[in-house]
C-alpha cells in the first residue's frame, strides 16, 4: 500500500480553500492508497515516511518563497516529490517566460523590473505583477494616464525585493478570456475558461477574485499546440505528474502562454469532476514507481 502526502497550507480564515482536497484524498484511499493531506510548513510531519509527496494547494508559498524553496529542496532529497525540485525551483520565478519565449514558444511580452533598476513604462494599457507571485497578489492594470500609480506598486514592490513583470494589456481576455489547460500523467486532462481577473481600477493590492466565471472548455487546436511547445520546452525535459497552461489570444487572434503552472495549480476538478479517477489513477501510478 503506498503511502501518499498531498501537500496542502492551512488557509485560515478568509483565504481560498482547495475544494478538491478532501475528494481526491478519498479517491486516493478507495483506490487503496494510504493517503492524507499535510501541511507544508508542518514541523512534525515525517516526508521521509511517504512513497510520494504530491504538492497541491500551497497556496501561500509566494509570500513565504525562501521558506518554501528550503522545503522543496529538503523534501525532494527525502523521498519522490512531484513535481520535482527542480521544476518548481525554475517555475517559481517568471522570469522562466523569457526563457521559453526565447525557445520559439508563443508569449505575452514581458519585462522585467528588478529592485534598482530603470522603470520606464509603456505608452498603451499594461499590467505590472511580480516575477514570483500567485493569485492575482500584487498585480494590477494601469493606462498610460496611470504611470504615477504604477510606479507607486512597483516601489512598494522593490522595497520587498520583489522584481516586477511589465505585460501589454492582452484585451483579447477581455471579449475571449484566459483558458487553462490542465494536464495530468503526460495527458490532457480537461480545459477550463475563465473571464478577466484585472478590472481597471482595482488597486494591486485588493483581494481579486481568481477565477471569475469559471467553465468548462473545449482547447482548440491551436491552443493545444501552443501548450504542447511550452510543455516541450521546459528545461531537462522532466517528467511532470501534473501542469497547467494559461493561455490569451494576442492581438492577432493566435493563443500565446500566459503563465505555464507548474508548481500547485489549482485543479478545478469540483467543475470536472469526471477527471477525478485519472488524476487518481496517475499519482497511485507515480507513487508505484517511486
Amino acid at each position: 500500500m503506498p503511502r501518499i502526502a498531498l501537500a496542502t497550507y492551512d488557509p485560515g480564515p478568509g483565504r481560498s480553500e482547495d475544494t478538491d482536497l478532501p475528494v481526491l484524498v478519498r479517491a486516493l484511499r478507495d483506490a487503496g492508497a494510504d493517503a492524507e493531506a499535510r501541511h507544508w510548513d508542518d514541523p512534525a510531519a515525517d516526508w521521509a515516511g511517504y512513497d510520494l509527496v504530491v504538492i497541491r494547494s500551497t497556496w501561500d508559498y509566494s509570500w513565504r518563497a525562501a521558506e518554501f524553496a528550503a522545503w522543496v529542496e529538503r523534501t525532494g532529497t527525502l523521498t519522490r516529490l512531484a513535481n520535482p525540485a527542480p521544476v518548481v525551483r525554475w517555475n517559481t520565478d517568471k522570469r522562466y517566460l523569457g526563457e521559453l519565449a526565447a525557445a520559439g514558444v508563443p508569449t505575452v511580452p514581458t519585462r522585467y523590473i528588478a529592485p534598482g533598476e530603470s522603470a520606464g513604462l509603456p505608452g498603451h494599457e499594461f499590467v505590472v505583477k511580480p516575477a514570483s507571485g500567485a493569485g492575482a497578489r500584487f498585480a494590477a492594470r494601469y493606462t498610460p494616464a496611470e504611470h504615477d500609480t504604477a510606479l507607486r506598486q512597483l516601489a512598494r514592490m522593490h522595497a520587498e525585493g520583489l522584481t516586477a513583470m511589465v505585460q501589454p494589456y492582452m484585451p483579447g481576455i477581455d471579449a475571449r478570456g484566459e483558458r487553462a489547460l490542465q494536464f495530468f500523467g503526460g495527458r490532457l486532462l480537461h480545459a477550463s475558461r475563465k473571464g478577466a481577473v484585472l478590472a481597471p481600477g482595482t488597486p494591486y493590492d485588493a483581494d481579486k477574485v481568481a477565477h471569475p466565471g469559471l467553465e468548462r472548455w473545449r482547447p482548440t487546436e491551436a491552443e493545444l499546440a501552443v501548450a504542447e511547445r511550452a510543455l516541450a520546452a521546459v528545461p531537462g525535459t522532466p517528467e511532470l505528474l501534473y501542469a497547467r497552461v494559461d493561455l490569451v489570444d494576442g492581438e492577432d487572434g493566435e493563443p500565446r502562454l500566459m503563465e505555464l503552472e507548474l508548481v500547485e495549480p489549482n485543479l478545478f476538478l469540483w467543475l470536472h469532476p469526471d477527471s477525478l479517477p485519472r488524476v487518481a489513477e496517475a499519482i497511485l501510478a507515480a507513487a508505484g514507481d517511486a
